[in-house]
């Protein structure tokens, strides 16, 4: 896609300085920039660049103001950052405006989608699903029987939803992720073999989440696991059956949550962290990286360490596990000292 530079002025209401007709096709950082890309600068330690960028077009501030001539075209704006930001989302958007159903794909006689769907080629809508509008599906996706998807959602390549899972507007799926699977429910028998509990529950995931890739969410054993509005997964993520995550809580890669724990509202749990099923997490807890969680957390709590601890009392505590081979040696040192004179 090319853009000329009358088009992104107009798109961020800048005022351009220089030739209006500049074309770009690409992004790139300003000490990068090429013949035929865009690049921005908001950064003062950057400056320099700006007189040797070969971009064709870069976004500034109003109040930038060259001392020497430029060869790029400048793009003036109230605040060059956030205009590049604005202009990254709008590109996305465009990148990603699909329409149409691929083939070969499989769409059953019962299943209903809205206006602007996009199928991938190799998808699969099972036995009574509806999709609304301006879904986009990508290839290799699979829709289970009786899965709900509201308007604007986005499954890309390789998702897998199961059966019976309902997923709300606005909802972002990315590569690889499953919803739906069994939850890990298994019973031993008086032989001490392991027979699998059925799980008949489903996932409910509500509007605005996004779930990175390869992140599983399992259906309850019964009744449903539950990410409410706003929640924010990233990748290689693993919650379990019953799980229910609250409004605008956000989780980093690689962190698992195990059966029936509820967790609150605004939370903030770190990459790799370990929490312990049936216990309750209170609103806007904050978990740092690599803490392991063993049982209900209050309100407001910080917590780091396994088992985790206050976050205040864990860094005192961590000072003293330094000095700890220091305090052995003091410790010897005055045993032989009592002996000595004992």
């Amino acid at each position: 896609m090319k853009f000329k530079a009358s088009q992104i002025a107009e798109i961020l209401e800048g005022t351009i300085v220089g030739n209006p007709d500049a074309e770009v096709s690409e992004l790139a950082k300003i000490e990068e920039g090429k013949d035929g890309s865009l690049t921005f600068l908001s950064n003062p330690k950057y400056t320099s660049y700006i007189y040797s960028t070969k971009a064709s077009i870069t976004i500034v501030n109003d109040s930038f103001e060259a001392d020497q001539p430029v060869s790029t075209t400048l793009i003036k704006v109230k605040d060059a950052y956030k205009a590049f930001s604005t202009l990254l989302e709008y590109y996305n958007q465009v990148k990603l405006r699909k329409s149409g159903i691929e083939q070969p794909s499989y769409i059953s006689a019962s299943a209903e989608y809205g206006e602007d769907v996009y199928l991938g080629a190799f998808t699969y809508l099972g036995e009574n699903v509806k999709i609304g509008k301006n879904v986009k599906i990508y290839p290799y996706a699979y829709v289970g029987d009786n899965t709900v998807i509201g308007d604007n959602s986005t499954l890309f390549a390789g998702v897998k939803v199961y059966s019976e899972t309902i997923i709300g507007e606005n909802v972002t799926l990315h590569g690889g992720a499953i919803v739906g699977a069994d939850g890990f429910g298994f019973s031993p028998n008086e032989k001490g073999e392991y027979a699998k509990v059925p799980q008949i529950g489903n996932v409910v995931i509500e509007d605005n989440v996004d779930i990175g890739a390869g992140t599983t969410i399992d259906r309850a054993t019964l009744g449903s696991t539950i990410i409410r509005k706003g929640v924010k997964l990233d990748n290689h993520i693993q919650i379990a059956h019953n799980v229910e995550i609250g409004e605008n809580t956000v989780i980093a890669a690689q962190t698992g949550v195990a059966g029936s724990t509820k967790i609150g509202k605004n939370c903030i749990i770190g990459g790799q962290v370990g929490i312990v099923g049936h216990i309750t997490i209170g609103d806007r807890v904050k978990i740092q990286a690599q803490s392991g969680i063993g049982r209900n957390v209050k309100d407001d709590e910080v917590l780091q360490g396994s088992p985790a601890i206050g976050y205040s009392d864990y860094n005192k505590s961590f000072i003293h596990f330094k000095n700890l081979p220091k305090t052995v040696d003091l410790l010897h040192q005055l045993d032989k000292k009592v002996n000595k004179n004992g």
